[in-house]
């Protein structure tokens, strides 16, 4: 089962993390399952960009970005070339390393 290291992230988890996911799962399901709670607004339905993350390894062995995801990562904070939709990016057989940006566009949540 493939490993998902999660970078220290003074909210979500603040030691970091390192949690393994079947293949097939989301990485929002699988931060999710293992108590990390990011935000994710749309209920994992690609209508926000609240579960924005960063891949710093592994990205390759992502499923591909569709269509929708692509229009909604432009309006991400802090957008990489290698950032994913936590909610539409599955892991594969690979280990990944991720990072959760510090802010996100959810005005709610960073009490605006």
């Amino acid at each position: 089962m493939p490993t998902i290291k999660i970078l220290p992230h003074a909210e979500y988890c603040p030691q970091g993390a390192e949690i393994t996911a079947p293949g097939g799962t989301s990485i929002c399901e699988a931060l999710l399952d293992h108590g990390i709670n990011i935000e994710h607004a749309c209920d994992m339905s690609c209508a926000c960009t609240t579960c924005h993350i960063i891949v710093r390894e592994g990205f390759a062995s992502l499923n591909a970005l569709d269509e929708n995801e692509e229009d909604l990562l432009d309006r991400a904070w802090g957008l990489e070339p290698n950032s994913r939709l936590s909610c539409q990016a599955f892991v594969a057989q690979t280990n990944l390393v991720v990072e959760i940006p510090r802010y996100s566009i959810n005005h709610a949540k960073e009490n605006h």
